[in-house]
């Protein structure tokens, strides 16, 4: 159980950085906004796209997490 909870903290965090950064990125080719737009992208990054990949992000490693790996005997 300690090992799913590993790899979902990992997941969380891993998927933050990159929901976070591929937001801001992303985020000001696909705004019409012209008056903020680096405000926009940066909370709009920060306080959606990147919790919500890093939920996305934290589900997987939950679920990679408590994959065993068969050994042949």
């Amino acid at each position: 159980m300690l090992r799913r909870l590993l790899f979902a903290l990992l997941g969380l965090v891993l998927g933050y950085l990159c929901g976070l950064f591929g937001g801001l990125g992303l985020f000001p080719l696909l705004s019409d906004n012209h008056f903020d737009r680096g405000v926009e992208s940066a909370m709009t990054s920060a306080f959606v796209i990147g919790p919500l990949i890093a939920l996305i992000g934290a589900g997987i490693g939950f679920w990679k997490g408590g994959r065993r790996m068969k050994t042949a005997d």
